[in-house]
């Protein structure tokens, strides 16, 4: 289980974790620009969402780098089990935040009408921050399938 693609410490866990702190930081970063998104429950959520997401994916990078440059290990089974309980909850939360904005941007864009009604709501905007979202949390299921394989080899 040594060569898993996305294995904690390895060049590809590095780049699925720079992936994931890299779209969950363009969708804040999209939806934040997006006026008006305050007033919808569900994109403040997925803008708390991808913060975390954020954190943990970039902390996670830091020890990959960490790992990588000091040829450590970091497969020992408590720590795995750290990151497996870590990305079950980001991605679980990610996935809800991407499902509930992804709900009121359908909503409002196709069933209401309300973006051909209302021409100041950035709805291209919120469809664009959902879109990074969901992209997100692919990468982290990913990584977060990965580490539950190393963990069940390592008990």
């Amino acid at each position: 289980m040594k060569d898993l693609i996305g294995r904690p410490g390895s060049v590809s866990g590095l780049a699925l974790r720079v992936g994931q702190c890299a779209f969950a930081s363009a969708a804040i970063g999209v939806m934040v620009s997006a006026l008006g998104f305050s007033s919808f429950t569900a994109f403040c959520y997925l803008i708390a969402s991808m913060g975390l997401q954020a954190l943990w994916s970039f902390g996670l990078a830091c020890l990959d780098i960490y790992a990588l440059t000091r040829k450590r290990d970091l497969q020992n089974p408590i720590l795995v089990s750290l990151f497996v309980v870590g990305d079950w909850v980001t991605a679980t939360l990610t996935l809800a935040a991407a499902c509930s904005s992804a709900g009121i941007t359908v909503l409002y864009s196709r069933d209401l009408g309300f973006c051909k009604q209302h021409l100041h709501l950035p709805c291209n905007k919120f469809q664009i921050s959902v879109a990074f979202a969901f992209i997100t949390w692919s990468l982290t299921a990913i990584s977060s399938h990965v580490m539950f394989w190393i963990l069940l080899a390592s008990v």
